[in-house]
């Protein structure tokens, strides 16, 4: 019975720059052939049709902020819903301890008021202004406007 034997490109013809796709995809087809012979007592066919499916992670790290447990959307399962945010409280109270204030809200609040509040009024009217109010505003600055004097004659003696 003769044997299949694939005829095959010389090493010449593969130089050429035009082949360069064609030398890649044999090269490829040497290296699986030579492995195939290397591991042929270990994979089996069904080994070499299927994909692989899985995703192989050198550590477990990717696992530590997963969720676990069943989940639930919309009221679909109001009990789990509440376990769930009970969790979700308890996880957040570990993670941020609030801290004593240095300052109380009263004070803050006063010393925001009288320091920024006349600033931010200033800006949001601007902000909200129309371009005739701004005309306005600019008419009644140049009557305001200080005009020159002419000295009096009575310093000139």
């Amino acid at each position: 019975m003769p044997s299949k034997i694939k005829p095959r490109l010389s090493r010449g013809v593969l130089d050429m720059k035009f082949m360069q796709r064609t030398r890649v995809k044999v090269d490829k087809e040497d290296d699986d052939e030579q492995s195939r012979a290397l591991y042929s007592n270990e994979i089996n066919a069904k080994m070499l049709n299927s994909n692989s499916n899985f995703i192989i992670e050198p550590s477990y790290t990717i696992c530590a902020g997963l969720i676990d447990g069943r989940l639930s959307f919309r009221g679909m399962n109001p009990e789990l819903e509440l376990l769930m945010e009970q969790e979700l409280a308890q996880k957040l109270a570990k993670v941020k301890p609030e801290q004593p204030k240095e300052v109380s809200d009263q004070d803050m609040a006063k010393a925001y008021y009288t320091n920024k509040a006349p600033s931010v009024a200033n800006n949001m009217s601007k902000k909200f202004s129309t371009k005739n109010d701004l005309k306005r505003k600019q008419g009644n600055q140049k009557q305001q406007k200080p005009q020159f004097k002419r000295p009096r004659d009575e310093d000139d003696d």
